[in-house]
């Protein structure tokens, strides 16, 4: 076997093994960190930076370098079995499991987890080699990635490291699992390539949960209920609640009242702002970006049939990316709290055959209504505020005062209902000598 070959292949394996070290170092080096390596002095960053702004010509040039030293070892190595060995078919068996064992373990394996475990200083190493490459090879690895791009169906070669959205979102999932980031930015990372896909009618505040006011009520009725609901902007409506003709801003109120006390008795309509109308079907990430650039905080939803869906705020697209926002107020409250002599504090969330069994009901039911606070809201004939009180009646004949209580949450919902028994009044005397 001649040594010169032997020594020529073993070369060409160690230029390979580089070339397959600078790939995956390149693949794992953004220009964001390139440019963190130029801040803070390391060496060799300005050539890194250079390759890092233009990664596919510097990937499509090692890939050309170690395919290119892969096949001319497997010649080499063919050659020197074809003179070591008498049988030609022999010399072949031998040097294809060479080949495929050093290309296995020396190409493929190794230098790829040195440059998945150490990407910055192996890309840096690599662009001293590569950038006076590419400026010697020119446009020719480009050209054979286009004349690849020629015989192969589809979109042929790719322009990054990410041939899809769901390779992407698994590197995030990977990048979680290795501890780089937290489960909450995941989850975060995730959540923004879902809001692509999110219409505005799964994240608005439908029109049965809407607390508005009607065009005609006055400056210090709206501002009364601001306060009383804890709502910043409310609809204005004009014939009916399906017809919202604009936006009233608490700050416009304030303002409105502090100049002047006459004003209080000014109809609502001439402070409110014009509404901003969106279809249900818009899709939520374009809404957001458009919010942004109008600063504007609020949008009336229309459905199909021009009627008011509901409303949608910049904070409802935003908790589909960050979660719930909360506040320092907010907490956790037990479904029910006895207070005594029958009452009890329950939440507004609690199922009505939950409140029945509260008063010994086996069953209780309502075929319009499930938890306490629709029952409320069912009574009222609108959407309760905090101190909204009314009477409902059990099937048994008993009445009981839901008052909501305080609200809670971002959207001002009523957290928990008081509930407590009617007194029967007490009968008067000679009541039961009167016939019926």
């Amino acid at each position: 076997m001649n040594p010169q070959i032997v020594i020529g292949a073993v070369a060409l394996v160690v230029v390979a093994w580089l070339a397959a070290c600078a790939e995956a170092g390149l693949a794992r080096v953004s220009s964001f960190r390139a440019e963190e390596a130029v801040k803070s002095g390391r060496r060799g960053s300005a050539r890194l930076a250079k390759v890092a702004a233009d990664p596919t010509r510097y990937l499509n040039v090692a890939l050309l370098v170690r395919v290119a030293c892969e096949m001319a070892a497997a010649a080499l190595v063919t050659y020197a079995c074809l003179e070591a060995f008498p049988g030609t078919a022999q010399a072949l068996v031998v040097a294809i499991a060479v080949m495929v064992l050093v290309s296995y373990v020396a190409v493929g394996v190794s230098p790829r987890t040195i440059g998945r475990q150490h990407p910055l200083t192996t890309a840096t190493v690599a662009a001293y080699v590569l950038v006076p490459l590419a400026r010697i090879m020119g446009p020719i690895p480009s050209l054979l990635i286009l004349l690849g791009n020629a015989l192969t169906p589809g979109k042929g070669f790719r322009h990054g490291p990410f041939a899809s959205e769901a390779e992407l979102r698994a590197l995030v999932d990977l990048a979680e699992k290795q501890s780089l980031i937290e489960d909450e930015e995941r989850r975060m990372v995730h959540s923004v390539f879902e809001l692509g896909d999110t219409l505005v009618r799964e994240v608005m505040v439908p029109r049965t949960d809407l607390v508005v006011i009607e065009r005609f009520k006055t400056v210090r009725q709206a501002l009364t209920l601001a306060l009383r609901s804890g709502f910043s902007r409310i609809p204005v409506t004009g014939d009916g609640e399906d017809d919202i003709v604009g936006i009233v801003y608490l700050k416009d109120l304030a303002r409105r009242t502090h100049i002047s006390r006459e004003a209080e008795s000014e109809l609502v309509s001439t402070v409110m702002r014009p509404a901003v109308f969106v279809p249900d079907t818009k899709n939520a990430g374009d809404l957001l970006r458009e919010m942004q650039k109008e600063r504007n905080h609020v949008a009336v939803v229309i459905d199909e049939y021009g009627g008011t869906a509901g409303i949608v705020t910049i904070e409802d697209i935003l908790e589909e990316i960050v979660g719930e926002i909360t506040d320092e107020y907010d907490r956790e409250l037990p479904p029910v709290q006895d207070l005594g002599d029958g009452r009890h504090r329950v939440t507004a969330r609690l199922g009505i055959g939950d409140l029945g069994e509260l008063y010994g009901l086996e069953e209780y039911d309502d075929e319009d209504v499930e938890t306490v606070g629709g029952l409320l809201a069912k009574a009222l004939g609108r959407v309760p505020i905090a101190g909204a009180s009314s009477v409902v009646a059990l099937p048994d004949g008993r009445k009981l005062r839901l008052t909501a209580e305080a609200a809670a949450g971002r959207r001002n919902k009523i957290a928990t209902v008081l509930v407590e028994p009617v007194p029967v009044p007490a009968a008067l005397p000679g009541d039961e000598d009167k016939p019926e």
